[in-house]
């Protein structure tokens, strides 16, 4: 039974002024009278990461309206919009003290809308789940501090975030409108045969290198006749229009040509990041790519372990077979090569490639190379020998970048050309082009493309223990993550975009290994068990499932700080684990 606000109250004076660690008496649930206080998990020290707490609020005093979380879109919607309510109510200048003393924080997302822990949704309440860092005077607690921010700060956060009649109601239906529409438009590009769509007007430059923000005085995207598509809309924009006219992105392969600075690789990232829905505002709202895209680029020294990459990389020196292709110090061409088969490997259908970012030998080999290196002597074939074939063998489209070689003109069905950050349809000029000036150079490859074999990893090699501990998983930011005695480089995975999906990869992998401990397994089945086991279960299966000895101590513990990683970011972080063994099946 919950104890009441008061009792929080009197227990924080008893232990005023004594070691930091008799704040673990405080853990148990506290009705204030119109919402719940669960604290969690107490820090055992001021300087160690925040207490977990979770601020229940019942839905007959919450009272948002049902039709904002009616299915599981518009509820993911309305949790991510929630949590950055939270978050802003979240009043500066509480740190005071040692440590993290007093400082307040919520998962809140960024630019991207994705399905995350830290707000939960329900029928019968909400529920937001925060750190708090429990005040301390060096390592003795600050009880009167405590008390301000426990019993005056956290009710002034609830009434402002969790309650629908002080929420801007406007905003937050746009919010879950604008999301829904965005799904609703993703499913409309197979029907179309489109890989991606970018609405007339969309704002694709970023603020800067550092700031995924709308860059201010930006060129509108606009579209040029020959691709502009219609599309209908779930919900009227903002002028009530049903339905949103923009380019599409045809199924094939398209060339993105221009010179530099003119917005090729800036039109790429917002079509790579247009695997998720954007905030109102950001300017991508509505440049949608299919979810089965994936941005592929080179790697050096990354870990290849038993991939098929003869598609790409044959005949090595020494009679080296590349049919289960294996290193520990992957050169540019073999890694891409590599990150190509194992992104097809696991269902991945557009891939999404810049030249910036490319192994040029990858890319291409012009015919005054061939002449002078004759194919015998040169392992690499080039991918503009196979993006044709991706397509029409396997149904799989390229989107491609390249300001340097005029060879791709060829194998293209669209090529657009970028001026001054606006697209152009350049492909009748470009094919006539390459009708009047032919390349010279000779295709390369000798048989059919086909998918290479199979892979299924041995769950009992993958150890996430680090010391004592059984579980030791910890995202150092986007592109860093501790994985048992491993820390793998994920700079790589352009399309994982938040620290929180991060930590949630680690801990999908340390979930999948424990619950097939004793089996090998396909790893493309595994992506498939997990994208089964999150529809059904949601993140919280993360915490719950893991040892107990993982980031919270009991399994009801609120795990406030996932963001859900696509099958394909946790795909490619198995394969760079170094610790695991791949079989070829």
């Amino acid at each position: 039974m919950s104890r009441q606000a008061s009792d929080l109250s009197k227990k924080l004076g008893q232990i005023d002024g004594r070691g930091y660690k008799a704040y673990k008496q405080l853990a148990g649930a506290y009705y204030f009278g119109r919402w719940t206080l669960f604290i969690d998990h107490v820090q055992g020290d001021p300087f160690a990461a925040p207490s977990k707490m979770r601020l229940r609020l019942e839905q007959s005093v919450a009272e948002i309206p049902p039709h904002l979380y009616n299915n599981r879109v518009r509820r993911l919607a309305l949790e991510d919009f929630l949590g950055r309510a939270v978050s802003t109510a979240i009043p500066k200048g509480t740190r005071r003290g040692t440590g993290k003393s007093g400082l307040i924080t919520i998962d809140a997302g960024a630019q991207e809308v994705l399905e995350r822990t830290a707000v939960v949704v329900t029928p019968e309440w909400v529920e937001a789940r925060i750190e708090l860092g429990l005040p301390a005077a060096g390592r003795t607690i600050s009880g009167r501090h405590a008390e301000e921010l426990l019993l005056g700060v956290l009710p002034k956060i609830v009434e402002a975030s969790l309650r629908w009649q002080n929420l801007d109601k406007d905003q937050a239906v746009a919010f879950v409108n604008t999301v829904e529409n965005y799904e609703h438009l993703r499913t409309a590009l197979a029907e179309k045969k489109l890989v991606a769509f970018v609405a007339e007007g969309a704002v694709l430059p970023r603020e800067s290198g550092a700031s995924d923000r709308p860059m201010r005085d930006a060129v509108p995207f606009r579209a040029p006749r020959a691709l502009r598509v219609c599309l209908p809309l779930l919900h009227p924009n903002g002028d009530g229009a049903t339905e949103i006219e923009g380019m599409g992105v045809a199924e094939g392969v398209t060339l993105i040509v221009g010179g530099g600075y003119h917005g090729k690789s800036t039109f790429l990232k917002a079509i790579e990041r247009g695997v998720y829905p954007h905030i109102p505002g950001d300017g991508r709202e509505y440049v949608i790519c299919r979810k089965d895209a994936v941005k592929i680029r080179s790697e050096d020294g990354r870990r290849v372990a038993n991939v098929d990459i003869s598609p790409f990389i044959q005949h090595l020196p020494m009679g080296r077979s590349t049919s289960s292709f294996s290193s520990e110090d992957a050169s540019g061409s073999t890694s891409q090569a590599a990150n190509i088969m194992e992104a097809l490997e696991v269902g991945a259908r557009v891939l999404l490639l810049d030249e910036d970012s490319s192994a040029t030998n990858f890319l291409v080999r012009d015919a005054r190379m061939q002449a002078l290196v004759s194919r015998k002597h040169e392992p690499i074939l080039p991918f503009l020998d196979r993006v044709r074939e991706l397509y029409e063998r396997l149904g799989v489209s390229t989107v491609l970048v390249m300001g340097g070689s005029g060879d791709y003109f060829d194998p293209a069905d669209t090529v657009i050309r970028m001026m001054d950050y606006l697209p152009e349809d350049a492909t009748e000029e470009a094919k006539a082009i390459a009708s009047r000036q032919p390349t010279g150079r000779t295709v390369e490859s000798e048989s059919p493309l086909k998918l290479g074999s199979c892979r299924r990893f041995v769950p009992a090699s993958i150890d996430a223990s680090r010391g004592r501990r059984d579980v030791r998983i910890e995202a150092r930011g986007r592109d860093q993550l501790v994985f048992g005695e491993e820390t793998l480089d994920l700079r790589a995975l352009e399309q994982l975009v938040d620290v929180s999906q991060t930590r949630a990869v680690g801990y999908a992998m340390a979930l999948a290994a424990k619950r097939l401990r004793s089996d090998t397994t396909r790893l493309t089945d595994i992506m498939d068990a997990l994208d089964v086991l999150f529809d059904k279960e949601g993140l919280d299966v993360l915490a719950s499932k893991i040892p107990l000895s993982g980031p919270f101590e009991r399994v009801f513990e609120h795990p406030g700080n996932f963001a859900r990683p696509r099958r394909f970011e946790i795909a490619a972080s198995f394969n760079r684990l170094r610790m695991i063994e791949m079989e070829t099946i």
